[in-house]
């Protein structure tokens, strides 16, 4: 996070998801907060490229029998250098993974792909990973098991994923290209049917807009969380003032491997993602993917009430990724910054009628008068 920036609070929506006072620990959503969510299931284990087309739920599935919503998939993206010297940032959009993949692909519609790497130390390990963690999921024997009906995708695709993070870590230490100390955050969404898997190592966040309210679908892998700090610890590393063995600002990232241990040993910096699901349907409405450099000023309230509010105004989700880039560089975010964001319908999101408030029928002026302790006349100044 960067300290000394104005936070962006002017949140719009109809209904708030979470309190921030309550459920921020040290800077990071806690565990409670996300154990008590009921609309996800949550398993713990600057160049674009773009390629375009016009509950609880342990067991994501793609059919069940019913008249199914489908998912319309559109999205749009902005990426801007910031105040910083050089660009770090890297992400991909694919609205249609069958296009992409070719006629072999016989999947779910609609398929979709979109990831954002926040690469530090250089943008050699983000570059690395956009350009070759897709081919390492779409190529493992296992992902053409996920597209069949019968299997259980949730429990597979995280498999598939999870694979594809460790062998981009593990390739990096080799890839001759690539500095040792070079290293990216990974924050990718899997869209297939009305399955949607969030994986996340870093500090990117991914946060779905569901009928209004702001669901956060990542968690921040900051060294201060105290389940991650806990692991470091354990794991024989340290953290201070915020930072990983002093050095590093993330708990979780790709590369970095001046940091890492040799292969296959586990160090308090790790690649292993965290992994969110869930069963897309009338009430979802877009999906923001963004890094550090827009959350470090803007809460997740903020980003769905820009975004639905932008969307309300010409339905534009490239136009909307604009304006929450803007929103965050005045309000003073240093960092590069990268947005997704991905529109679940053609139509813009609905108006929703606000929970009226209830007022006492008594008026100003019969309060000022009646008879108490304080006397009317303190009692109408109060009011005043």
């Amino acid at each position: 996070m960067v300290a000394g920036r104005d936070l962006c609070t002017d949140v719009d929506v109809a209904y708030r998801s979470l309190d921030l006072e309550q459920d921020i620990v040290g800077g990071q959503l806690s565990d409670q907060h996300h154990q008590d969510n009921e609309f996800i299931s949550d398993h713990s284990s600057h160049t674009q490229l773009d390629v375009k087309t016009g509950s609880l739920i342990p067991k994501a599935s793609f059919e069940d029998g019913k008249a199914q919503f489908v998912p319309i998939i559109r999205s749009g993206s902005c990426s801007e250098i910031g105040e910083r010297a050089h660009m770090e940032d890297e992400h991909i959009c694919i609205d249609d993974l069958s296009e992409y993949l070719g006629p072999t692909f016989e999947g779910p519609t609609p398929n979709a792909f979109y990831g954002v790497f926040d690469g530090h130390g250089g943008a050699g390990a983000a570059v690395y990973v956009r350009d070759n963690l897709l081919q390492l999921v779409v190529g493992d024997a296992d992902f053409l098991q996920i597209v069949k009906k019968d299997v259980d995708f949730s429990i597979l695709a995280e498999k598939v994923v999870r694979k594809a993070f460790l062998a981009a870590d593990h390739a990096l230490e080799k890839h001759c290209d690539v500095d040792n100390f070079s290293g990216t955050t990974v924050l990718i969404a899997l869209i297939m049917g009305r399955s949607l898997l969030v994986a996340n190592a870093g500090d990117c966040r991914a946060v779905l807009c569901r009928r209004g309210r702001a669901v956060e679908m990542s968690r921040d892998h900051k060294p201060n969380c105290f389940s991650e700090r806990e692991r470091i610890e354990d794991l024989g590393g340290f953290v201070y003032e915020g930072y990983l063995n002093g050095d590093l600002s993330v708990s979780r990232a790709l590369g970095d491997w001046d940091t890492k241990m040799t292969k296959g040993s586990l160090g308090p910096l790790s690649a292993e993602p965290e992994f969110r699901q869930a069963l897309l349907s009338e009430e979802d409405e877009f999906l923001i993917i963004g890094c550090d450099g827009i959350w470090d000023v803007m809460t997740s309230e903020c980003a769905v009430s820009i975004v639905r509010r932008e969307l309300m105004l010409h339905n534009n989700p490239e136009q909307c990724s604009k304006e929450l880039v803007l929103k965050a560089l005045r309000h003073g975010s240093q960092d590069n910054l990268t947005v997704v964001v991905v529109c679940f319908s053609a139509d813009p999101p609905p108006v929703i009628e606000r929970p009226k408030l209830r007022y006492s029928n008594i008026s100003r002026r019969r309060l000022a008068k009646s008879e108490g302790p304080l006397g009317g006349v303190r009692i109408a100044a109060a009011l005043d």
